[in-house]
């Protein structure tokens, strides 16, 4: 492969600040705030990982975070997957984002990784990877199969 993940993805908030807060007390992000003012726009950066980040465009009347649609119903970007750095990464991000009440306790176990759905303060949908320590190699689940290291 020629590609070794992704450098950012561009999105649009009314709240900077709440935005921000959220990235950083759940995934440890590194913020650098103020890049440009243009035309009524704040860009701020949010590194969410050594070579990935959020290029976050505020604008104060934007109602854009007030419209949440079903999946894929959401436009050309529907969510965007996070790798976390280890399985107990994982586990603390997952403690995190159901603290805060912004994932269930549901993971899936798609096979080769895990998975947990959130969404962020602006209603952008994200998931949340890691390799599987369970994996049977070949084996494939479908959307919706339960974690069993997960299940109460």
């Amino acid at each position: 492969m020629l590609l070794s993940g992704f450098n950012h993805v561009a999105t649009l908030t009314k709240d900077t600040d709440r935005l921000c807060a959220f990235y950083e007390e759940v995934f440890e992000a590194k913020i650098e705030r103020g890049v440009m003012h243009d035309e009524g726009a704040e860009l701020t950066m949010i590194d969410i990982s050594p070579t990935a980040q959020f290029n976050v465009f505020e604008f104060k009347d934007n109602t854009e975070a007030e419209r949440q649609t079903p999946m894929f119903g959401r436009g050309r970007i529907d969510h965007f997957g996070l790798e976390a750095a280890s399985l107990e990464s994982f586990e603390e991000i997952r403690r995190r984002l159901i603290a805060r009440g912004a994932a269930d306790e549901f993971v899936t176990d798609f096979g080769p990784v895990l998975s947990l759905f959130f969404t962020d303060p602006d209603g952008l949908e994200g998931e949340v990877c890691v390799q599987n320590p369970d994996a049977v190699p070949g084996v494939n689940n479908p959307p919706g199969t339960p974690a069993k290291r997960y299940v109460a």
